[in-house]
């Protein structure tokens, strides 16, 4: 339903489709309006001159902008205007609620609410182009329409007009603006907690995989005891890995330096020991594992728990590299104070478009499983130990990851 504002000016009088307290006679020809909402039962309306919207207009140029200015009543449920449809003018909300919504990604979803007082379609009057967005009533809806031909006309003539129609538009854009930023937060809070839980998964696969195999060897019929024994002790090998995995996922959360448990070990022998269960499962894939150590025996001091992460998590990458058969050399060899160790695979190599990201969170490039987060825990856990991690890219070579960690000074 479409009303028309006309005025009335016979003494005593108020114009006809004007709220109540809206005009107040001043004389037979002269009318004073007076902003301020008003109610109806427990529904709030605002009339128009209280709108900051139209602030800049002067009182003499209300009269014929009034009767310019229609009254739309619409249904609950009932569509304002639709995408697509023309930009025709800008609505003032008088009383009631409306919902403003868009298709995103194929689905339809709410966007905003208005209540009395409130503006929209407010970008047809700058750029003139069909509706962007669907506006719905929200329960029984009054509306002020001002068609955008007048608006224009106005605009024309009055810069104070322009002047407040623009701080009104910028002060929308702003609200707008939080509103987008504070939904980008939490669908990128969401999408974080989505990889982290692909990384958990894929990291805990193996293991796992491991625990279950141990299992159904221990529960096979005419399995010796040395057979049960083993494959007890790699069960509980890897319930340990996988409470390490746990701790240093949370550390790594925390952002800072963890503390590092150090002991003096030998370093040719805490290798091969980690080696123990790695060749064994790199084995079952058809990837065999290759050590070459210094003569002398060298001593270091480490974090074996903290440490055995990184050797777990770059072998696993090499043998993902080169499933269908291949070899993974691990190299290492005393350099001055350090002890420089080298992990390479024969396939592929560095994809260039994540070398130079190799170690960020969540980076990742052409793997079918996984999201990245390991070689970001692996970097923490080296330079925990004070040491650096680099990888190395080579013509001929696959992908080679080379870290060195301080030798214990000899006494």
């Amino acid at each position: 339903m479409i009303h028309s504002y006309k005025t009335d000016r016979s003494p005593g009088r108020r114009a006809r489709g004007i709220d109540p307290g809206e005009i107040q006679p001043k004389s037979p020809n002269a009318l004073t309006f007076v902003p301020f909402p008003s109610k109806q039962g427990d529904r709030q309306m605002v009339v128009l001159e209280s709108s900051k919207l139209f602030s800049g207009l002067h009182p003499e140029e209300w009269k014929s902008f009034r009767e310019a200015v229609q009254v739309k009543s619409f249904a609950p449920s009932e569509t304002i205007f639709r995408e697509g449809d023309a930009g025709d003018g800008i609505y003032l909300v008088k009383e009631g609620r409306i919902e403003i919504s868009a298709v995103v990604q194929g689905e339809r979803r709410p966007l905003s609410e208005l209540g009395p007082g409130e503006f929209f379609g407010e970008m047809a009057v700058l750029d003139n182009e069909p509706r962007s967005a669907t506006v719905t009533a929200q329960g029984a809806v009054t509306l002020y329409f001002i068609p955008r031909a007048e608006l224009l006309q106005r605009l024309d003539n009055s810069p104070r007009l322009a002047i407040s129609l623009l701080r009104e538009f910028s002060l929308r854009l702003r609200d707008f603006n939080k509103q987008y930023i504070k939904e980008l937060l939490q669908a990128e809070r969401l999408a974080l907690v989505g990889r982290f839980a692909r990384s958990i998964v894929h990291d805990f696969k193996n293991p796992l995989n491991v625990i279950g195999l141990a299992s159904e060897l221990m529960g096979m019929q005419g399995a010796s005891l040395e057979m049960k024994e083993s494959a007890a002790t790699r069960i509980r090998k890897q319930v340990d890995r996988l409470g390490n995995m746990i701790n240093e996922l949370l550390e790594f959360t925390k952002g800072s330096q963890n503390s590092v448990v150090l002991a003096n070990v030998n370093y040719k022998t805490y290798v091969e020991e980690v080696l123990e269960d790695l060749r064994l499962e790199a084995a079952d894939r058809g990837v065999e594992i290759q050590t070459t150590f210094p003569v002398e025996e060298v001593d270091i001091l480490l974090d074996s728990r903290r440490l055995t992460h990184v050797f777990h998590n770059l072998i696993h990458n090499a043998v993902d590299a080169i499933s269908d058969g291949g070899t993974i050399f691990i190299r290492a060899h005393r350099s001055g104070n350090e002890m420089i160790t080298e992990i390479e695979d024969t396939g592929k190599g560095f994809a260039p478009e994540i070398f130079d990201r190799l170690f960020q969170p969540f980076a990742t490039f052409g793997k079918a499983q996984g999201s990245g987060l390991g070689l970001s825990i692996c970097k923490k856990i080296v330079q925990d130990h004070q040491g650096w991690i680099v990888p190395v890219r080579e013509p001929g070579r696959g992908a080679v990851f080379r870290f060195g960690l301080p030798v214990r000074p000899s006494t």
